[in-house]
């Protein structure tokens, strides 16, 4: 696709209604986020991160013609009910790692912070596949259309379980060393399971040496990244990290090696989405559009 937006009558009259919405939700809530003192960001980060969705799928929608909320409300407003247990998993493997804490946590009881933190929560998986959809409209993700192959031989996906497994267990056991393979052990053990059962998985395209998906994931995790880190520096609550190494370099609070884990981070939400997807009978669902796959 090229890189230019489609269409003869220009961004400020092809730009849907919810795009609108979506920026002025964002400009409001951005503002408020860094102006008022306080606390303030248990309340305006759920907006703030509604802002940032609609307006990438509004961009989405003008540049291929479709978009996760204009393909299916329903399951635009499902992203959003499954991304808050989806990264209540990863909250409960930091108990055990202790990687980053809450800064202004100690001001809420026990039932208000899982409050606020579980509609918080609720925004990284739209927030995060929109990004990638994105970023599958321009033309350089063609590139990468034919390279490497990995086919879903059993030696290799039973290798890729049993590696998830392994690195599962070592972060557990010596969370000190091996934290970082909170970011990929449950890709390694999913991505198996999805091809074994039926559903959808990345290894369909790097079958065919079509990494597009991937590298759409990647990308727009890695913007996702920044706005999530971004605003996170002057939000109050806000996150903080603690690692035991690697913690160096920072940009904004994020450790520079750490915005690495943001990589298979993304894979890992593809393949949780596509997991429960199939264990709700929708096996080879087409709703997830990165790329144009036919």
């Amino acid at each position: 696709m090229d890189d230019r937006l489609s269409g003869k009558t220009g961004l400020l009259r092809a730009y849907p209604v919810h795009g609108w919405i979506g920026l002025g939700l964002l400009s409001m809530t951005w503002l408020l986020n860094w102006s008022v003192a306080g606390l303030r960001t248990h309340y305006l980060f759920f907006p703030l991160w509604l802002g940032f969705c609609l307006v990438v799928d509004a961009l989405v929608f003008i540049r291929k013609g479709s978009s996760l909320l204009t393909r299916s409300w329903r399951k635009f407003v499902g992203l959003f009910f499954i991304s808050a247990p989806v990264w209540w998993i990863f909250e409960v493997l930091n108990w055990r790692l202790e990687n980053w804490h809450y800064q202004g946590s100690e001001y809420f009881s026990s039932a208000a912070f899982w409050f606020w933190a579980t509609i918080n929560f609720t925004t990284v998986v739209p927030a995060v596949f929109g990004t990638a959809e994105l970023i599958g409209t321009f033309s350089f993700i063609e590139g990468f259309k034919n390279g490497w192959k990995i086919r879903p031989e059993r030696w290799v996906l039973v290798r890729f379980f049993i590696a998830g497994l392994l690195m599962l267990t070592a972060m557990l056991v010596w969370p000190r060393v091996f934290f970082p393979f909170l970011w990929l052990s449950l890709f390694f053990i999913l991505e198996p399971i999805n091809h074994w059962v039926g559903n959808r998985s990345l290894v369909e395209g790097t079958a065919r040496g079509d990494w597009r998906v991937v590298i759409s994931l990647w990308t727009g995790v890695l913007v996702t990244a920044f706005f999530w880190e971004m605003w996170n520096y002057l939000s109050y609550p806000k996150w903080i990290y603690q690692v035991p190494w690697g913690g160096c370099c920072k940009i904004f609070e994020m450790p520079l090696l750490g915005y690495g884990g943001y990589l298979p981070f993304a894979l890992e939400l593809f393949a949780i989405y596509h997991l429960a997807a199939g264990l709700a009978g929708n096996k080879r669902t087409t709703y997830i559009q990165i790329v144009d796959e036919t």
